[in-house]
């Protein structure tokens, strides 16, 4: 092998180039870029739009000429491959600056392409005032926009991990904002009932949410835009397309690669190609989902990295094996986090998985050290084996450690007895002596062994129906005075043991408190006094969440 070529820097490309160089001191390095930068920090691209990265700099993480001194890689910026030949082993170039046309040759190709903003094909949609975002000089246009204009007014079309990182950055600029969704929540990896929170909290905050609606045109006018939408009309000073990318693979599309539907270039787990000696990696790859071993595209840096790792290792001659992505991935919004990884209810739904699920609500850290906050946790189960399937958490402080802890335990095919028996750090500043994850254990456990069965939200509408059985609140009088669900008789845990025999053992009994903690030590005392009961997973405050949520949409 004599010389590699690479298409596209980023953190696909630029990876790989420098592990090729690790591996391998001789071979020659060709990076084609056709942006003005090799590597820059994509993600922080918000941050700086709202000016919680004030540097412009400290978004570039090398430019060419340092990467070249440091990798003795040839960077070629402003460089556009028009033309892939596998046959003759070439790319065909023009040099954006002189529009002189070459060809180069390679032994080893890498494709890191990337993917493009979706660009609806609508009435307006190239309107001075409408911006996507994915690459520092997007990001320079939409700041100078809003230093020149000093908009009051924002859409964001799309709900996703970059429409919501936008909201937050325009609101931080004084801009009130308007979130458009065609599903019928944001953040559509998380499932509804946990997403509740995240509706809640932007409402909260000012930002309007206009869910299961189409942008349809845009139009100019004197003071901005006028959008018309599915459902209604909107004015606005600017607009931010955020409804997701494509696979940039128009490239390997007329080279003759493998592509899926979507456009997605097919890889196996050497990250190659249809084509042996073409190798390709990041957001415009099909890989396959870790948990369900689907065929699935994941555009996040985490992949990306890992992909061209073991693309360079390939090249090189080593072995190395892509296992597929879990989708791990977390979200600041304002002071919320949101995080998730492996796979939601949704999809086990939708692949027939034999699926269980448990709500948590755990508090950060010990709730005696101050500033101790709620986390709400959502974890998919395996029913018969308690492998851990996915897991979703929304709150505070402490989001982010437990979505990793979970994330390992999916990598590593953990079940829920497994993580009973994790020991993690400790003191009460950062957790509690049994970890919001080892609860997540315990609960499970206690399923599987039949100690608990569960009933869930979504449940309760039907159970209203049924004469044959009872509704149990077993929360304070006072708690109940401040919000209940029809048809719960209230007992509280405390009186419960003294009022066994007003209750019918012939009935099932399906029991409520706040969190779902108590509704479970009522649901140990009924099982072993001889009835049949169920516990309310999430509890009262996580159907009062939801409901709180569909009232305002």
């Amino acid at each position: 092998m004599n010389r590699v070529i690479i298409v596209g820097g980023v953190a696909g490309g630029a990876t790989a180039a420098a592990r090729i160089r690790r591996l391998d001191e001789q071979v020659e390095i060709i990076m084609l870029e056709r942006g003005e930068y090799i590597s820059f920090a994509n993600c922080g691209l918000p941050y700086y739009i709202g000016n919680i990265i004030t540097e412009r700099d400290d978004l570039l993480l090398w430019t060419a000429t340092d990467f070249m001194k440091r990798y003795a890689v040839q960077v070629k910026t402003q460089t556009n491959v028009v033309a892939i030949n596998p046959q003759d082993k070439t790319v065909t170039v023009i040099d954006q600056r002189t529009k002189e046309v070459s060809d180069y040759s390679y032994d080893k190709l890498l494709l890191a392409p990337g993917g493009e903003p979706i660009k609806p094909a609508i009435v307006g949609v190239d309107s001075p005032g409408v911006f996507s975002l994915r690459s520092l000089n997007d990001s320079d246009r939409i700041k100078a926009f809003i230093n020149n204009n000093k908009p009051q007014s924002a859409v964001v079309v799309g709900g996703g991990f970059i429409g919501l990182e936008m909201a937050e950055n325009l609101w931080e600029n004084g801009i009130e904002v308007t979130i458009v969704e065609l599903a019928d929540q944001l953040l559509t990896p998380l499932d509804n009932d946990m997403v509740c929170d995240v509706h809640n909290y932007l409402r909260n905050k000012g930002i309007k949410i206009l869910l299961s609606n189409e942008l349809k045109s845009i139009k100019e006018n004197d003071s901005g835009l006028s959008i018309e939408l599915q459902n209604g009309s909107l004015e606005t000073a600017m607009l931010i397309m955020a409804i997701g990318i494509r696979p940039e693979s128009q490239l390997a599309k007329e080279a003759g690669l493998a592509l899926n539907q979507r456009g997605g270039i097919i890889v196996n787990e050497k990250m190659q190609t249809s084509q042996p000696d073409i190798y390709a990696v990041g957001d415009a790859v099909e890989i396959k989902d870790f948990v369900s071993g689907n065929a699935t595209m994941v555009p996040l840096a985490g992949p990306a990295n890992r992909q061209a790792r073991v693309a360079a290792d390939n090249i090189c001659g080593y072995r190395a094996s892509y296992q597929g992505a879990q989708a791990s991935a977390i979200l600041k919004i304002f002071a919320m986090t949101v995080a998730t990884t492996g796979i939601n209810e949704k999809t086990a739904k939708q692949r027939g998985l034999d699926y269980d699920k448990v709500f948590l609500w755990s508090n950060s850290h010990a709730t005696y050290y101050p500033g101790a906050q709620a986390l709400r946790i959502k974890v998919i189960f395996e029913k018969n084996s308690g492998l851990i399937l996915g897991a979703q958490i929304v709150g505070y402080a402490g989001v982010d450690k437990r979505c990793d802890v979970l994330a390992t335990a999916i990598r590593a095919k953990m079940t829920a007895r497994d993580l009973l028996d994790l020991e993690l750090c400790y003191a009460p500043p950062y957790s509690s002596a049994k970890d919001p994850v080892n609860m997540v254990g315990y609960m499970i456990e206690n399923i599987l062994e039949g100690r608990v069965n569960n009933f869930h939200w979504q449940d309760i509408t039907a159970l209203q129906k049924r004469s044959d059985i009872v509704l149990l609140d077993v929360r304070d009088p006072a708690e109940v005075a401040k919000g209940a669900i029809a048809g719960f008789i209230n007992i509280p845990l405390p009186d419960l043991r003294q009022h066994l025999d007003k209750l019918d053992k012939t009935k099932e009994l399906y029991v409520m408190c706040y969190s779902g903690m108590r509704s479970y030590l009522a649901n140990r005392i009924l099982r072993q006094n001889g009835f049949k009961a169920y516990n309310l997973s999430g509890g009262y405050r996580l159907y009062q969440a939801i409901n709180l949520d569909l009232s305002q949409r």
